[in-house]
């Protein structure tokens, strides 16, 4: 009987622990942060830039060099979510550009931020964008899929969140009447998961991976 007592009250301890909200913060900045919002902020703003916005992924390439366009800027910092972007917003929108692009969302979704507040910060920041510089064309892309067989990450079982702000995000852009490139099913593998061939860890774009990103932007770009 003691036995089962004690058994009974473990799985009541468990069930409490799973049972408490998971933690999450908005105020979270990558260390590389402050220096990054400095340099964009000392660069030259025109209305004919082409801003991509976002985290490592918009991060790691040369945009100029990608897309071989002269407009493109990068304002993507490595470890960057939703609300950092907000906060970095007004550096962003102050030159009026002519289009942004945007791929934001899988550090919130790593670091447990609801799938419910990333999308309503998709949302602060859309009308963000529209009301400090309303000629812009904004062009959100989806999130990416990742592959779990690479050394594990924290952006990794997580498929079904990214499914979710995914079509959330898709359902916002169809209200907010702007443009949803929905890159994610060019990226996937035949178990639905992030190609080897576009990736070096799972998570992150190789050279390979990038050429198809910009072979589904080009048309957006061109516009």
């Amino acid at each position: 009987m003691k036995g089962l007592k004690i058994i009974a009250g473990l799985l009541l301890f468990a069930a409490a622990v799973s049972a408490q909200p998971v933690k999450w913060d908005s105020t979270y900045r990558p260390s590389i942060y402050a220096q990054k919002v400095a340099n964009f902020k000392s660069y030259a703003n025109n209305e004919t830039d082409i801003i991509f916005l976002g985290n490592s992924i918009t991060d790691y390439t040369d945009w100029n060099e990608l897309l071989q366009l002269p407009e493109a800027r990068n304002r993507g910092i490595s470890g960057d979510i939703t609300f950092g972007i907000l906060e970095r917003l007004n550096e962003v929108t102050e030159g009026k550009p002519a289009k942004i692009f945007i791929l934001i969302g899988i550090n919130d979704i790593a670091r447990n931020i609801p799938d419910s507040v990333i999308l309503d910060n998709y949302k602060r920041l859309i009308a963000g964008i529209k009301s400090s510089s309303p000629k812009t064309k904004i062009y959100f892309n989806s999130l990416l899929p990742v592959n779990k067989t690479f050394p594990d990450k924290a952006h990794f079982n997580k498929d079904e969140h990214i499914a979710t702000v995914n079509e959330g995000l898709k359902k916002l852009c169809a209200r907010e009447n702007i443009t949803f490139i929905d890159i994610h099913p060019r990226f996937l593998d035949a178990e639905k998961k992030l190609k080897e061939t576009y990736t070096y860890d799972g998570l992150h774009l190789n050279a390979e991976g990038y050429r198809l990103w910009a072979s589904i932007l080009k048309p957006y770009v061109k516009k």
